[in-house]
C-alpha cells in the first residue's frame, strides 16, 4: 500500500512538473484576399486551424472577426517594410496555446465561411517558441486566392419545356472579402475576364463573356439555348494580371 502510494506520488509531481513547464504563446491569424483586403465578419469569416505537425495534436481552432479593414491603407497607401496595414479593427483570429518546446505548427485557414461554394484553403507551416508570440505586426497573415462567384440566375436544376428559349445568365462576383467590382472601380471589371462556360450533355458548347449589368458586382449575358437536353453553366472570373480565379457552376434541363 504504501509502495503504490509512493508511486501515483511519483506520477501526481511528474505531471505537476510537465504542466508547469507548458508556457501560454498567442498566435494571431489574418486572411487577406488576395489583391484585396480581409476576409471578416462580413463574409462570415475563415475557419483557422492550428495543429502541431509532429503529433497531429489540434491546439486551436476558431473563425476570424472583425472588419475588411482600412482601404486606403490595404489598398492606395505606399507599404514600406515593417509597415502592419492591418489595425485593431482588422478581422483575425487569436488563440493562446501551451507548448513546452520548440513545436512546428501548421495554420490553415479555409474561407469566406459565408460563401462555400467558392471557399479556398490555404496553409502554412512555422517554428513556434514557447512564450514567442506571434502577435506584432500583422502577425501570421494568410493570403486567400479567388473570386467569390455566385451565379444567381437560372436557378440550380430548373427545367425548361420548350425551345429556342433565351436564358439570362447572371451572376455576383466580388472579391474573396466581399470587395464589389465595378467598371473603372478600385477592382476595376474591366479588367477581369467573366466568362461563362457551357455543356451540353457533357461537351463542350460555346463559351460567353458576361457583362456588367449596372449594379456593383453584378454580370449578365443572355443565352440562346435551342436543343433539349441537360446544361451545364460555368462562370468563372479570372484576373490575367495576377491569375487570380473564382467559378461556380449550375445545371438546367431543357426537354
Amino acid at each position: 500500500m504504501k509502495t503504490r502510494s509512493l508511486l501515483l506520488g511519483f506520477i501526481i509531481i511528474i505531471y505537476a512538473t510537465a504542466t508547469a513547464l507548458a508556457i501560454p504563446t498567442t498566435i494571431t491569424v489574418r486572411v487577406k484576399s488576395k489583391d484585396a483586403k480581409f476576409v471578416g465578419t462580413s463574409m462570415g469569416g475563415a475557419l483557422i486551424t492550428i495543429e502541431d505537425v509532429d503529433t497531429g495534436k489540434l491546439l486551436a481552432k476558431g473563425t476570424t472577426t472583425g472588419t475588411t479593414g482600412n482601404t486606403s491603407t490595404i489598398m492606395k497607401a505606399p507599404i514600406t517594410r515593417g509597415m502592419p496595414i492591418s489595425d485593431e479593427k482588422s478581422s483575425k483570429f487569436t488563440a493562446t496555446i501551451d507548448i513546452d518546446e520548440p513545436t512546428l505548427v501548421e495554420v490553415t485557414a479555409y474561407g469566406p465561411l459565408a460563401q462555400r461554394q467558392s471557399a479556398n484553403k490555404v496553409s502554412a507551416t512555422q517554428w513556434v517558441i514557447p512564450g514567442k508570440h506571434i502577435t506584432g505586426g500583422d502577425a501570421w497573415m494568410m493570403e486567400l486566392p479567388g473570386f467569390v462567384v455566385d451565379i444567381l440566375s437560372p436557378p440550380t436544376h430548373s427545367s425548361y419545356n420548350d425551345t429556342p428559349k433565351i436564358i439570362t445568365v447572371t451572376a455576383n462576383v466580388t472579391m474573396m472579402c466581399g470587395c464589389p467590382l465595378t467598371p473603372e472601380g478600385l477592382w476595376n471589371s474591366n479588367k477581369y475576364e467573366i466568362n461563362l462556360l457551357l455543356k451540353k450533355d457533357g461537351k463542350p458548347a460555346g463559351q460567353f463573356p458576361l457583362q456588367y449589368s449596372g449594379k456593383p458586382s453584378q454580370f449578365a449575358t443572355p443565352l440562346n439555348i435551342e436543343e433539349a437536353g441537360i446544361y451545364e453553366l460555368a462562370v468563372y472570373a479570372y484576373d490575367p494580371t495576377n491569375g487570380n480565379t473564382g467559378l461556380n457552376k449550375t445545371t438546367i434541363s431543357v426537354k
